[in-house]
């Protein structure tokens, strides 16, 4: 599946150039035009990685990124022409992952989105037991416990609660779980979905997942 990239840029300018570099590199790409409806998209589904643009209208750069932080670790990279010293250290201090200055070299731009991606991957790599609510997933094993005590899931439950725990507190819609799930060929019906995580949640036996109604479904993190 194509890595999903999310663009908050005012400048329709530097968006389609963006769009172009990204989606020619095999990326899939959304834009957002001011930090709000990039907001609204961060939390309708899940992506790789966000480009910001600090000054923009409604919310800025900053606001975004401090509102995210607060409930994913997602690779942020400011693309800004605010290029003073402060500025970048508040950047950094809101835990960026990049800071970029315009004008700048699409080269380059598409050079450090792989490499923030390429440290990523090989975090998260490294990362072989996923916990939160008492539920531990180790990533070799294959194995579930919940507070200590083996928890026998299928091989796609096992799936589904992965993809729960890289996207905590990220809204999931059915059709982002058959992708990353089950893959595009899947030919069943959506209420299959709907029938595993029934029975994942009572395996599980802890509210986490939440339902959006219309939408998909939320892994909830521990507060």
């Amino acid at each position: 599946m194509k890595e999903q990239i999310l663009i908050i840029e005012d400048e329709k300018a530097i968006q389609n150039v963006l769009y172009d570099l990204l989606t020619d590199a095999g990326y899939e790409v959304s834009l957002a035009s001011d930090g709000l409806e990039g907001l609204s998209l961060f939390q309708s589904q899940p992506f790789a990685l966000i480009l910001l643009d600090i000054m923009m209208p409604k919310i800025d750069g900053y606001a975004v990124c401090e509102l995210i932080r607060k409930e994913s670790d997602i690779p942020i990279m400011m693309l800004t022409a605010m290029d003073e010293e402060e500025a970048q250290i508040r950047a950094f201090e809101l835990q960026v992952d990049d800071y970029i200055t315009k004008p700048f070299s699409l080269k380059l731009v598409l050079m450090r989105i792989e490499a923030v991606l390429r440290r990523i991957k090989e975090k998260t790599g490294n990362q072989k037991i996923l916990t939160s609510h008492g539920i531990e997933l180790n990533v070799d094993s294959y194995e579930v416990c919940k507070n200590g005590i083996p928890v026998k899931l299928t091989q796609l439950e096992f799936e589904l609660l992965l993809t729960f725990l890289k996207h905590k507190n990220q809204v999931l819609t059915r059709d982002n779980l058959i992708s990353q799930v089950w893959g595009y060929d899947f030919a069943g019906d959506e209420k299959a979905v709907n029938i595993h995580i029934m029975n994942l949640r009572r395996k599980l036996d802890v509210d986490c997942i939440q339902t959006i109604r219309g939408v998909g479904y939320k892994f909830e993190s521990e507060n």
